[in-house]
Formats: C-alpha cells, structure tokens, sequence
C-alpha cells in the first residue's frame, strides 16, 4: 500500500518557489542554456509560454518559445516547438529550464 504521506520531489522557481516540474518528468541533466547547465522535462507546469520564434542552438535549427515562472515572471528556459533536423524530433514539445533558476524540493 502507498504511503500517502509521501509527496513526489519537485523543482520549483528559485525566485519565487512556484512548482515548476516533477522529478518524474525529468529527461536529461545533459543540456545547456543561456546561464550553464539545464534539464529537459517531458512536461512543465505554472509556466507562460512566449512567442515562437526561430533559432540557431548547438545541436541544430528550430522552432522554440520561451517560458517564464506564471507567478513571478522569471524567464526560465524555453520550449521546443519544432526541431528542422529529423534527429532531433525527440525533442518537439519538451523544456529547456535552467538549473540556475530552479530548487530541487521534496
């Protein structure tokens, strides 16, 4: 039986302790961004997504929107829209978000 007590780690907006991510949704640490190091998610959550817009990142052309923290405004990363190199398909729908602007919480 679960422990209903137990609560899934999460990482939230350092700035503001907004939920940002789960844990579970985590995909890769390999990945970095505008401030270091980042983390692709399968899902992000209380985030604004901005316009699309295209652009030249290290591992290809694409299709990509900024996010920023829903309560703060904290620019945190952004989101895959389309990726031009068939290779990179995986990452369609996915996010960028930068360790710099998140707390790893349980």
């Amino acid at each position: 039986m679960a422990d209903s007590s137990y609560s899934h780690p999460l990482f939230s907006c350092r700035s503001c302790r907004n939920p940002i991510a789960l844990r579970d949704d985590l995909l890769s640490k390999r990945f970095v961004a505008k401030s270091g190091g980042a983390f692709l998610f399968k899902h992000a959550m209380n985030v604004v997504v901005g316009k699309k817009e295209d652009r030249q990142l290290m591992t290809g052309y694409f299709s990509v929107a900024d996010i920023f923290c829903s309560k703060c405004g904290e620019e945190l990363g952004w989101k895959y829209v389309k990726a031009y190199n068939p290779s990179q398909k995986y990452k369609e729908g996915r996010f960028i978000i930068e360790t710099a602007k998140i707390l790893k919480e349980y």
